[in-house]
């Protein structure tokens, strides 16, 4: 893939999907989005109101085509995309991922959310089933859920306490089905037009364990009306199995992010910034190929005052900026450097590292020339202006204590 539309492509990908707070651009698109999809079944829903339909129909319907245009927009745009959303993949073709976005779960309701309104055009006489197909749009307001963060932990906890909810979601099935047995062989003889076969207490037996209690089918024995009892106060804790793991998940979802909050900046992290030159090692190579030493990462990038996530497969350029971070140095002894300013008159200007006269104790371990950092040898001839930074307990004149 050429490298300039690579980059154009990433950069429209990173619009399209959920943008951080320093992507103008993303977060603005994600908000448009969001707008989008409100608009879209605010004006859909109005549009069911007769004195509303026809004070505001033409309003609303423009409304509609818009954002329906919108919604195709947006997915022939996450299908170019496609190939560099799934680049972290092996072995991943344009065709792969084309296929694996279409059938994802977002991709389906990407794609229902605008293709049944288009369909009557091509098939005028499916418009009916087309118009009740195109209430599937409403799940589109999953795409809200990703935006925010209060509501992606909804997502969260259902998906962690997945296991559990199935598990009470069956028992309730089991009971269902039990109790209007039941309930049939109480209650045939009494009512054979309301419970005419083993089946047709169901719509009871839902209604009792889910308290609902529409009243349409009822029992008319004692024994009915016994059992009915029972499978009320039995539905009432059968729902409240499900319910209950929803609050315990938010509970935990909950002291997790506060426990996060509040212990995140106990460890610090130290980071430094340099800018990769044109005759730099790193200069072409991929960030999982940096032999960075333990404990050391790339945090970020800046490219062309653009944020980049240092993913492995990123490779460096002229001019990027990196920002690493390492651990602090713990230990019960301090190191302290001292920083020396070299003046024209210093009686180490002019000289060679070898040949100052400083303690073997003491270490030059930087200079700093013209916001250039060197690293320190032997024959390094140091200049007027030069910062040079050394680490010795010897007492130096005009020198800064530096404490790490």
């Amino acid at each position: 893939m050429n490298k300039k539309w690579y980059r154009r492509r990433k950069r429209l990908l990173e619009i399209l999907e959920v943008g951080n707070d320093l992507d103008h651009v993303s977060r603005a698109y994600d908000f448009l989005s969001a707008f989008a999809i409100v608009l879209n079944l605010t004006a859909s829903i109005m549009y069911t109101f007769d004195n509303l339909q026809a004070q505001y129909g033409p309003v609303l319907l423009w409304i509609e085509r818009i954002t329906v245009a919108f919604f195709a927009l947006d997915y022939i745009l996450r299908l170019f995309t496609a190939r560099i959303l799934y680049e972290d993949e092996k072995d991943m073709t344009e065709g792969r991922a084309l296929r694996k976005y279409i059938f994802s779960f977002m991709g389906i309701i990407d794609l229902l959310s605008f293709l049944p309104y288009y369909l009557p055009i091509f098939f005028p006489s499916g418009t009916v089933a087309f118009r009740m197909i195109r209430i599937v749009r409403i799940f589109r307001l999953f795409r809200i859920n990703a935006y925010y963060d209060s509501l992606h932990v909804i997502t969260e906890v259902i998906y962690g306490k997945r296991s559990q909810l199935i598990s009470s979601v069956v028992i309730i099935l089991i009971l269902m089905v039990g109790s209007s047995l039941c309930m049939y062989s109480l209650e045939h003889e009494a009512q054979p037009d309301v419970f005419q076969n083993a089946f047709s207490g169901v719509w009871w037996a839902a209604s009792t364990l889910l308290t609902v209690g529409y009243g349409d089918i009822y029992p008319v024995t004692t024994l009915g009306k016994i059992f009915g009892i029972f499978i009320t106060f039995l539905g009432v804790g059968m729902v409240a199995i499900p319910t209950g793991i929803i609050s315990a998940g938010f509970v935990d979802q909950y002291s997790r992010l506060k426990r996060r909050n509040e212990y995140g900046y106990e460890a610090d992290m130290h980071f430094i910034k340099i800018e990769i030159g044109p005759n730099d090692k790193w200069l072409g190579q991929r960030i999982a190929d940096l032999k960075l030493p333990s404990g050391m990462i790339v945090a970020i990038i800046k490219r062309d005052n653009e944020i980049l996530i240092p993913r492995g497969d990123l490779v460096l350029e002229e001019a990027d900026i990196l920002v690493l971070g390492a651990e602090p140095y713990e230990d019960d002894e301090h190191i302290n450097l001292k920083e020396v300013v070299l003046k024209t008159h210093n009686p180490w200007t002019g000289l060679r590292i070898r040949d100052l006269d400083i303690s073997r104790q003491s270490i030059i371990v930087l200079v700093k020339r013209r916001n250039k950092s060197l690293i320190p040898n032997g024959n390094m001839k140091l200049e007027a202006g030069d910062r040079v930074f050394i680490y010795t307990k010897l007492h130096l004149s005009d020198a800064g204590n530096i404490e790490i």
